[in-house]
C-alpha cells in the first residue's frame, strides 16, 4: 500500500475485477492506498489480480458475486463489510458485450445484456447506497459505461441500449445525491485492449477468414489516434473521479477514446 496515498483508509468495491479494465482499476486504487474488495463471479481471475499487487495492499476477494442476483450481492456485501467496513467508493465495472445483428438478437440475449450491463448497475448501487450515504461527503460512484452509451454501433444494439441506460441512470442519480456530497459519474471507454476485444477478433477471424491484423483494424479505425485504448488509461480517469480533487465533477459521461467522441 502506498503510504499517505490519497485514498488511504477508503474502502472501494470493484465489480468485474478479475480482468481488463476492472483489474487496471484495482491496480490504480491500490497504488493510492485504498482497501479494495475485488468482486466477480469466478475466484481464479480475482486471485490472479490480487497476486500481482504489491505486498501490503489490503484486498478482499468475493467470488460468486453475480450482479444480476440481489441475494448474491447482499451476501458479498456482508463479507466486504466484515473485511473492511462500509464501502465509500463503488466502481460498477461488470459487463458483457455479445455481438449480433439486430435481426439475430434473440430476446434471451437482449435480456441477458440488460440484466448484466444495466440492471446490474442498479442492483449493486442500490445495495451499496446506504454505505455511501452514511459516508456522505466524498463518497463516489463511477459506472464504467462505453462510447456505445453515447453513440450507436452496428451489431451491438443490446449493448448500446444498456450503456445508454447506464449513462441516464448516472445523470439521474447524480442529481439526487448532489447535496449529499456523493458524486456519480460514468467513464466511457472506446475500444479497449481487453479480453473482450481479443475474443471479438478471434470471432471475426473465424467467421470471415480475415487475418487478425485486418480484424484489429476494424476496432482501431474509429479512434483518431489509430489504436486501442489501454485499460490503464481508463483506470486513470476513474482514479481522478474518485479523488478529492474531483468533488465538483458529477453527472458526467467522460469518453476515453482517443478523440472518437467529442462533446458539443
Amino acid at each position: 500500500m502506498t503510504a499517505g496515498g490519497k485514498l488511504e483508509g477508503r474502502h472501494a468495491l470493484v465489480t468485474g475485477a478479475g480482468s481488463g479494465i476492472g483489474a487496471a482499476i484495482v491496480r490504480a486504487l491500490a497504488a493510492e492506498g485504498a482497501r479494495i474488495t475485488l468482486a466477480g463471479r469466478r475466484r481464479a481471475p480475482l486471485e490472479a489480480v490480487a497476486a500481482a499487487l504489491d505486498p501490503g495492499v489490503q484486498v478482499h476477494l468475493i467470488d460468486g458475486f453475480d450482479v444480476t442476483q440481489p441475494e448474491a450481492i447482499r451476501r458479498g456485501l456482508d463479507l466486504a463489510h466484515t473485511a473492511f467496513g462500509p464501502v465509500s467508493i463503488l466502481i460498477n465495472n461488470a459487463g458483457e458485450a455479445p455481438s449480433a445483428s439486430f435481426e439475430k438478437t434473440t430476446s434471451e440475449m437482449w435480456s441477458q445484456v440488460m440484466d448484466v450491463d444495466l440492471n446490474g448497475v442498479f442492483n449493486v448501487t442500490q445495495a451499496v447506497l446506504p454505505d455511501l450515504k452514511a459516508h456522505g461527503d466524498g463518497a463516489r460512484i463511477v459506472n464504467i459505461a462505453s462510447t456505445a452509451g453515447l453513440v450507436g454501433y452496428a451489431y451491438v444494439s443490446a449493448y448500446c441500449a444498456a450503456k445508454h441506460g447506464v449513462i441516464g441512470l448516472t445523470r439521474a442519480l447524480a442529481l439526487e445525491l448532489a447535496r449529499k456530497g456523493i458524486t456519480v459519474n460514468a467513464v466511457c471507454p472506446g475500444f479497449t485492449d481487453t479480453p473482450i476485444i481479443t475474443r471479438s477478433i478471434e470471432a471475426i477471424v473465424a467467421k470471415t477468414g480475415r487475418s487478425p491484423e485486418q480484424a484489429m483494424a476494424e476496432f482501431t479505425k474509429s479512434n483518431p489516434q489509430g489504436r486501442l485504448v489501454r485499460p490503464e488509461e481508463v483506470a486513470d480517469a476513474v482514479l481522478w473521479l474518485v479523488s478529492p480533487h474531483a468533488s465538483s465533477i458529477t453527472g458526467q459521461a467522460i469518453a476515453v477514446a482517443g478523440g472518437e467522441i467529442m462533446a458539443g
